[in-house]
């Protein structure tokens, strides 16, 4: 009898709590009430719209997941996207920000900094490390699942990005604030020569794209990105210790990718059906290392422009 009770008062009291949170969400703005991730569609939205990435579908859908089931997390997820322009990292970013929070860009709580906007100059690295550091502190003070999104490393100042180091590691709070619930993403496109080149020795080897592995790229993007002067991470404490979750290597896109862009693009035109379109978009693209041949240097980035060339 003693265990019915304790169970009814289990169900009664989550009943009564479920209602009293959804009270609570309907009067006050609460990033716990806006967290809403759904792993399932981030997972199908990667494999389905990110083309020609099997290392980023796997490592992103797979590191966010793990992450988000530990419910006391020991540090927060910080993923490092690597890799030419036009290969999907923002539009990833973004569908993150999607699947979490429902708003992407557009939540309170999903914050992106671009270095040539909110660091300028290369001389107030020092007040820029004030400003980053009160700014990140804040909104993990209003709310520990804040997302920071970090574009353009290739761009950003060096030494500023160390100021983050207590908010990556392993201790539990830092200046006062519980911070191993956030998630931060880096984007660059340093790295891109190794990964592009791990890309076309595969290929000339006669390998298949999906036998690149992770452990093909991981250690050379962090020893790169670790010693190129001009980017964000040049001699960085952050990586010095480690404190980058998983590097993310995006791979170079074949013309057949390319054109999956193309007929995408298309079909959210409403003209689906126009294979002419998309045969002559994948065509006039710039590929390399042999014209015509290869990997496009672009990736998608210069479809929409194409496609109102050939409509």
């Amino acid at each position: 009898m003693s265990i019915l009770r304790g169970v009814l008062f289990l169900t009664l009291y989550s009943q009564v709590f479920g209602v009293f949170q959804k009270i609570y969400c309907s009067l006050s703005d609460s990033c716990e009430c806006d967290f809403k991730p759904n792993l399932r569609d981030l997972e199908w939205d990667l494999y389905r719209n990110v083309y020609g990435q099997h290392l980023v579908q796997d490592i992103v859908s797979e590191e966010v997941a793990k992450f988000l089931q530990d419910k006391n997390p020991e540090r927060p997820l910080v993923l490092s996207f690597h890799g030419s322009s036009g290969t999907g990292k923002t539009m990833v970013s973004s569908m993150l920000g999607t699947h979490l929070y429902g708003w992407a860009m557009s939540s309170p709580y999903v914050h992106q900094f671009v270095p040539t906007l909110h660091f300028p100059s290369r001389q107030l690295v020092h007040e820029y490390r004030e400003e980053l550091k009160g700014w990140v502190q804040g909104n993990l003070t209003e709310c520990a699942r804040s997302v920071f999104i970090f574009d353009e490393m290739e761009t950003m100042p060096s030494g500023l990005i160390d100021v983050l180091e207590p908010f990556l590691g392993p201790a539990h709070v830092v200046f006062g604030t519980n911070y191993r619930k956030a998630i931060y993403i880096f984007i660059s496109t340093t790295g891109e020569e190794a990964i592009n080149k791990v890309a076309v020795e595969s290929r000339q080897a006669g390998r298949d794209r999906e036998e690149i592995t992770l452990d093909d790229l991981q250690e050379v993007i962090a020893e790169m990105v670790y010693n190129h002067r001009n980017n964000g991470f040049f001699q960085s404490s952050v990586i010095r210790k480690k404190l980058i979750t998983s590097y993310v290597p995006f791979l170079p896109l074949a013309r057949r990718h390319v054109e999956r862009c193309v007929r995408s693009q298309l079909c959210q035109l409403g003209s689906c059906g126009n294979a002419d379109v998309v045969q002559a978009v994948g065509g006039d693209m710039s590929y390399t290392p042999v014209p015509g041949e290869y990997f496009s240097t672009t990736g998608c980035k210069a479809v929409s422009a194409k496609i109102n060339v050939f409509l």
